[in-house]
């Protein structure tokens, strides 16, 4: 077991309690498939289980469900079986068969071009398969060799249903292009709609590659792909290899006309087409354990009774009658017999050794011995790969193209490709690699997360789990976005927009909404408001002449400054009424006029007991009378804003 498979934290483990998870078989961009053997019926499946930072995606989940109801309404032999589909805490996947085997890209990279004979055995099941998936209302979506198994024990099918969808809801936004670009139907490049003659469309260029061994269309970056789809005509396979019969041409140019009107109406029509065709050339879809494994198929029962028939019984010649001795006349014309014959045949070997001398001469001159094979110059410098090219008598010509894999100044293949035979100094282009292809990403401040995340996953930018806080901002805005160089070192901001590196990753800050507002509220209510939005809470306990005792006043400042996140501790500051001042002692004694000044300075409200009238004389009742005694009484405590009332006294 590598150390890829060991560190995976599923291997070993039981989803839902019935599904031991044995080994991995593959990795996608949405879910990772596992081999696995089903407790219950004690039976191996194929366990495709949907990436962690996926589950919480509704559009991701949905499409995974998706594939799940698309492939169960199948029943075709053709077609990959989904037994069951579940939730283990957070984790979604699918049940389906297990067929241990290859996929039609591995037999193409293995074999490059297939034969006549194995092309239309491979045609005839995915067109079986496709066809019933038509005539369900289903529509693939995503038809390419890597969704097609080639089982060891000879089944042809075709899965990976996680773009399908019904025939009915045939409109796809920007975001759902996510077929291969290379099986894209012009119709998806320009008007973004998909019906079963976009899968047609997408068979054509897939029959296409099986027969020439190399996709129609190539370019360095998948735009210019997409536009030859959308504006030029897929050419005869017979132009790359002129085995191919004009039939299965003509197939191939129906299939993959731009206009979808141009095309069969669905894969059952395509299907009734090669099937003329297999009888047009008199062959008929051979054993698929041929194909698939890429060896010879054990015989039939009836091949076997063929190839050990008995030969009929040789008749037993009758003997030879006995003749008397010849005479000499005889024996003279029996030599020179012999001597004629064996000058026929010595003239016969001096022709034949010229001739050979001449095919020689000819055959290694100019004939197919003249040619040399292109050899293998990925995964070098450019001068290795020239210096290789140049002792197979090859030139080499430099081409730089972009990868995200092979790290710069690192040859990625060449154009031919290895094994072509070529004649002796022949240009051969040997491409280069620069390192990953740079992308411009705009502004990101204010956009929503999933509009982000997009952004960034089509420039092939790697988006992590997204920090939170807590701001004014509305839910799922992005507040903030770096990235991470995959050459490492520092991040770079990029919220204002930034230039990125395909294989960089990147990491965001999204707004949670306002943090709630809990002023004004009861201590255990605030608490709770703020418990349940993941913040912790401490209370600071205030006087207030305004706010009532027990209800919170505000909040304080968050350490460090900054947006509030999700388990920081919020400080609450809680009201616990008035504070209580003493009242003075040296109060009683003094005119009501110093007692009520006195008092209001202390912050409390005055009853002086009195009217201030003026008598006769001038004199105010609150310089004449003073205050015997307070209620509440002089030396003792009463809040803020309480009304002290003076007895007053001549």
């Amino acid at each position: 077991m590598s150390t890829s498979q060991q560190a995976d934290p599923l291997i070993g483990r039981l989803v839902d309690g019935r599904y031991r998870v044995r080994a991995r078989i593959a990795r996608g961009g949405m879910a990772t498939v596992y081999v696995a053997t089903d407790l219950r019926l004690e039976r191996r499946v194929a366990l495709k289980v949907m990436h962690g930072h996926l589950s919480d995606d509704t559009v991701f989940q949905s499409r995974f469900i998706q594939e799940a109801r698309s492939a169960a309404r199948l029943s075709d032999p053709h077609v990959v079986n989904v037994f069951d589909q579940g939730q283990d805490g957070e984790m979604a996947y699918l049940v389906m068969e297990y067929l241990p085997g290859i996929t039609l890209r591995e037999l193409l990279r293995e074999h490059r071009r297939l034969t006549i004979d194995q092309t239309l055995t491979i045609m005839d099941a995915i067109l079986s398969g496709l066809a019933a998936a038509h005539r369900a209302g289903i529509v693939h979506r995503d038809v390419k060799p890597e969704n097609v198994l080639l089982a060891e024990d000879g089944r042809i099918k075709i899965g990976d249903f996680g773009l399908a969808r019904a025939t009915t809801a045939n409109t796809a936004s920007g975001a759902q292009l996510m077929g291969t670009i290379a099986y894209l139907a012009p119709e998806l490049v320009t008007r973004g709609t998909a019906d079963a003659r976009s899968d047609i469309y997408s068979l054509g260029i897939m029959l296409y590659e099986m027969l020439t061994g190399e996709q129609p269309y190539k370019g360095e970056q998948p735009m210019q792909i997409a536009y030859q789809h959308a504006t030029d005509s897929v050419p005869r396979p017979s132009a790359k290899n002129p085995g191919v019969p004009e039939q299965l041409d003509e197939l191939v140019l129906w299939a993959t006309e731009r206009t979808p009107d141009d095309r069969p109406l669905d894969a059952g029509a395509m299907l009734q087409r090669l099937r003329a065709v297999e009888k047009d050339l008199g062959l008929a879809p051979q054993v698929a354990r041929a194909v698939a494994v890429g060896t010879a198929s054990p015989a039939t029962p009836a091949e076997s009774r063929e190839l050990t028939k008995v030969l009929p019984q040789t008749a037993s010649l009758p003997p030879v009658a006995a003749t008397e001795a010849p005479d000499n006349a005889a024996r003279l014309r029996q030599r020179t017999r012999r001597r004629t014959a064996r000058g026929v045949w010595l003239l016969v070997v001096a022709l034949l050794l010229a001739g050979g001398a001449g095919f020689t001469g000819w055959y290694f001159g100019s004939g197919p011995g003249s040619l040399v094979a292109v050899p293998d110059v990925s995964g070098r410098s450019f001068d290795d790969a020239q210096l290789l090219l140049t002792e197979q008598q090859l030139q080499a010509q430099r081409q730089e193209v972009t990868d995200r894999e092979i790290p710069a100044g690192t040859t990625v293949g060449s154009d031919p490709d290895p094994g072509t035979r070529l004649d002796k100094e022949t240009v051969v282009t040997v491409f280069v690699s620069i390192g990953p292809a740079t992308h411009q990403i705009p502004e990101l401040a204010g956009r929503s997360a999933d509009e982000v995340r997009g952004i960034f996953e089509a420039a092939f930018v790697g988006v992590g789990d997204p920090a939170q806080e807590f701001s004014d901002a509305g839910a799922d805005t992005v507040l903030g976005a770096s990235v991470i160089p995959r050459s490492g070192g520092d991040a770079i901001p990029c919220t204002e927009g930034c230039t990125v590196y395909e294989g960089d990753a990147a990491s965001l800050t999204v707004s949670l909404g306002p943090i709630p507002d809990v002023v004004g509220e009861s201590q255990s209510r605030a608490e709770r408001s703020l418990g349940d939005a993941g913040l912790e809470t401490s209370v600071t306990e205030e006087y207030s002449n305004s706010v009532a005792s027990g209800v919170v006043i505000g909040i304080g400042s968050r350490d460090g400054g900054g947006n509030w996140r999700p388990g920081d501790t919020v400080p609450l500051r809680v009201s616990i009424g008035p504070r209580p001042v003493e009242i003075p002692g040296n109060i009683v004694g003094m005119s009501i006029r110093d007692a009520v000044a006195a008092l209001q300075g202390l912050g409390f409200e005055v009853n002086a007991g009195i009217d201030d009238g003026t008598l006769p004389l001038g004199f105010k009742y609150w310089d004449i009378y003073k205050v015997r005694a307070t209620n509440p009484k002089a030396g003792t405590t009463a809040p803020q804003g309480s009304t002290v009332t003076l007895t007053p006294t001549l």
